[in-house]
């Protein structure tokens, strides 16, 4: 089977650390190009202007039968194994996802009910989330964030929603979703340099 992970960016020195920092996007779109997609890119994009990183993805559609079949984290395929260990690895996570009926998708929920349940606790997780009105919005905090709660992940404090209407075919263009995307990222490295200066401090 083709992997499902796709590497974004290749791995650069981060100054202090010594490292890239491993972001690794779970993407719940079934479309190969999707607003979804459209809004990670710019999230990465913003991302990459202010800390050196290697990006991967996961496109949980694409995962085929050896992750849909599977019941149990035991009965994966050894190629969906290696995609659950990216995310449970990672330095941050992007769950993004796009909203069908009020909620994620199914194959979306599937590949979180694989992950092992303590492998992602005090991890950054950013919640991003495409839907046809407004109203969708409310995934964020009514779905994904207790999702992510039950794992005792740190979810960004600032979330990060785009309608149908903030894009022109899959790239986004309302200044305000670049706006919070910022915003949130502002609040990712803030997160990371208090946990470097923890770290540091612990050391000691």
């Amino acid at each position: 089977m083709t992997s499902s992970a796709t590497v974004v960016d290749g791995e650069r020195e981060t100054p202090g650390t010594g490292a890239a920092l491993r972001v690794v996007v779970v993407n719940g779109s079934p479309s190969r190009q999707s607003k979804t997609m459209g809004l990670v890119d710019v999230v990465l994009a913003t991302l990459r202007t202010m800390l050196p990183v290697k990006a991967s993805q996961v496109d949980v559609y694409r995962l085929g039968p050896g992750f849909t079949g599977a019941a149990e984290r035991d009965e994966v395929t050894p190629e969906v194994e290696d995609m659950l260990r990216l995310v449970e690895n990672a330095d941050l996570l992007i769950a993004a996802t796009p909203v069908y009926r009020g909620s994620y998708p199914g194959m979306f929920k599937h590949f979180f009910d694989l992950v092992d349940q303590y492998a992602l606790a005090n991890k950054l997780v950013l919640l991003a989330a495409t839907g046809g009105g407004d109203h969708h919005a409310l995934v964020l905090e009514h779905a994904l964030r207790p999702l992510f709660s039950f794992f005792q992940a740190l979810t960004v404090p600032v979330a990060i929603f785009a309608s149908a209407g903030d894009f022109d075919g899959v790239a986004l263009l309302n200044p305000r979703v670049h706006g919070r995307i910022e915003m949130a990222l502002a609040d990712v490295v803030d997160l990371l340099k208090a946990r470097a200066t923890g770290a540091r401090t612990a050391d000691a």
